[in-house]
C-alpha cells in the first residue's frame, strides 16, 4: 500500500466518502434535529469553521513532508505514543464504520428485507469488502471515483426533482430556536465533516502533494453543498423529518420523483448507488485501519489481517440489540468522537509536534 499513490481528484474523492456513507441512513435527520429551520444557515457556519480548520491541518502538515499522523506522534512522543494514537484511529475506524454499517443494513432491512435476519444482510457487506481488500489499493479508489460522482449527481437530480414540492417558508425563523443553539450547540454539526480525517493519512500516497490545500478545500466545499441539499430537501418538504425518528429520511424523498407515467419509483436506483458507495466505504476505511496497524507491528504483508479485521467489523456490528442503539450511536455519540479525534486529537498533535521541531531548529 505504500507503493500505491492517488491523484488529486481520487483523493477529494476519498474524503468526500464519509459523509456519503453517513448521509444515506440518518446525517440529514440528525442536522436538522439541531438546526431545526436554521439548520442551512447552520451548516454554512460549521464549514467555514471546518474550511478554518482543514487549512490549519495542511499547513502544519508541511512542516513534515511525506509524513501521516503516525509517523508525527512518533516524532512528538516515540514509539509509544506512535502505538496509543495507532490504536486509537484503528479503534475509531472500526468501530465507527460497523456501527455504521449496522445502521444502513437496518434500513435495507426495513425497507426492502423485513423477513431477512439482519446478520445475512451484514455478513454480505463484508464478504465484498473482504473480497475488495484483497484488491489493490487503487482498485477500491477507482471505484470509488467512478461512484461517487454517480452519488453527488443523483443528490442534485433528487433536489431540483423534488423542487415542485418545497414550501420555502419552512427556513423560518431564520435562527431557528434562537442564536445559541445555531451557533453554539449546532457545533455538534462538525461531525458532519468526518472524511477529513483522511487528511491525517494523505501525504505519503498523494503522487502531487503539493496540491493537499487544494485536496482539502474542495472536499470541504462539496462536502458541504452535498449535506445543504440533503438537509434542504428534507427541510422543505417534510417539516416532520426534525422530529420523527423516520428509518433513512433521504430515501423518503426518492419516492415522490415522478415524471410522467414511464419515470416513477426511482427509489431502488437510489438505493443501489448508495449501496455501492457505502461498501466502498467500508472497504477503503478498513484498508486505512490495516495500513495504521501494519505500520504499528511492521508486519510485511496485510493479507492476513483482512479476514481478522472483516470478523472484527461483523462482531462489532452485531452488538447493538436493535436499530435505536446504532442509530444512538450515529446521531449522539459519533459526531462527538469526530470533534474529540478529528479536530481536537490530530490537530493538537501537529501543533505540539510542530512545535518541538521548530523549538529544536532554534536551539541548533
Amino acid at each position: 500500500m505504500t507503493k500505491s499513490k492517488i491523484g488529486t481528484v481520487e483523493a477529494i474523492m476519498l474524503i468526500l466518502t464519509v459523509i456519503v456513507a453517513r448521509t444515506v441512513s440518518s446525517l440529514p435527520r440528525q442536522v436538522l434535529e439541531i438546526g431545526k429551520s436554521a439548520t442551512i444557515l447552520n451548516l454554512v457556519y460549521v464549514t467555514i469553521i471546518t474550511i478554518i480548520v482543514a487549512y490549519f491541518i495542511v499547513r502544519l502538515l508541511k512542516n513534515f513532508p511525506g509524513c501521516d499522523i503516525i509517523d508525527i506522534s512518533e516524532y512528538l512522543g516515540g514509539k509509544i505514543f506512535k502505538n496509543i494514537v495507532g490504536i486509537i484511529f484503528i479503534a475509531h475506524f472500526i468501530i465507527t464504520s460497523a456501527l455504521l454499517l449496522r445502521s444502513f443494513c437496518e434500513s435495507l432491512n426495513i425497507i426492502y428485507y423485513p423477513m431477512t435476519n439482519i446478520i445475512f444482510i451484514i455478513a454480505l457487506f463484508v464478504i465484498a469488502i473482504c473480497f475488495a481488500n484483497r484488491l489493490d489499493f487503487n482498485a477500491s479508489l477507482k471505484t470509488n471515483l467512478l461512484i461517487l460522482p454517480l452519488v453527488l449527481a443523483s443528490m442534485v437530480f433528487l433536489f431540483f426533482a423534488n423542487m415542485n414540492k418545497f414550501i420555502p417558508e419552512r427556513i423560518f425563523p431564520i435562527f431557528g430556536n434562537g442564536l445559541f443553539d445555531t451557533f453554539v450547540l449546532g457545533l455538534s454539526n462538525l461531525g458532519c465533516f468526518g472524511g477529513i480525517i483522511f487528511l491525517y493519512f494523505l501525504p505519503p500516497y498523494l503522487k502531487q502533494p503539493e496540491k493537499m490545500k487544494k485536496i482539502a478545500f474542495i472536499s470541504v466545499i462539496l462536502s458541504s453543498i452535498y449535506i445543504i441539499l440533503c438537509a434542504a430537501a428534507l427541510l422543505f418538504m417534510f417539516s416532520f423529518f426534525i422530529d420523527a425518528n423516520e428509518i433513512s429520511p433521504l430515501y423518503n424523498t426518492t419516492r415522490y420523483i415522478e415524471f410522467g407515467n414511464f419515470f416513477q419509483r426511482l427509489e431502488s436506483a437510489f438505493l443501489l448507488i448508495w449501496i455501492i458507495a457505502f461498501a466502498c466505504y467500508i472497504s477503503i476505511i478498513c484498508k486505512f485501519a490495516m495500513s495504521i496497524f501494519k505500520k504499528l507491528t511492521n508486519i510485511e504483508t496485510k493479507k492476513p489481517l483482512i479476514d481478522i479485521f472483516g470478523i472484527l467489523i461483523l462482531g462489532i456490528s452485531l452488538l447493538p440489540k436493535n436499530y435505536a442503539i446504532a442509530d444512538k450511536f450515529e446521531t449522539q455519540i459519533y459526531p462527538y468522537l469526530v470533534l474529540g479525534i478529528v479536530f481536537v486529537l490530530g490537530l493538537s498533535i501537529l501543533i505540539l509536534a510542530s512545535w518541538m521541531k521548530k523549538k529544536k531548529q532554534v536551539n541548533n
